[in-house]
């Protein structure tokens, strides 16, 4: 199932490193589904699953589900951003 899917590819993703929902749509076989990726992402409350990790492919943070001020706080602290 797709949703599966994305929380592996991002469970995935090491710290200090960034993927963009694009990429974490092609790592899941379906490269246009960078939107829905968006929409899995936002119903994630496993700690587990570091979805602050997933980017805009712009290189903006985006939105996160805990709030992007929360997200951009991660990200420096793991020296990601």
């Amino acid at each position: 199932m797709f949703k599966e899917r994305v929380f592996a590819i991002v469970q995935g993703i090491p710290k200090g490193e960034t993927l963009s929902y694009r990429q974490v749509a092609e790592l899941a076989g379906h490269p246009r589904a960078y939107r829905a990726v968006g929409s899995v992402l936002k119903s994630n409350r496993n700690p587990k699953i570091p979805c602050h990790r997933v980017i805009r492919s712009d290189g903006s943070v985006g939105e996160y589900n805990r709030g992007r001020a929360l997200k951009m706080k991660k990200l420096k602290s793991e020296k990601a951003i």
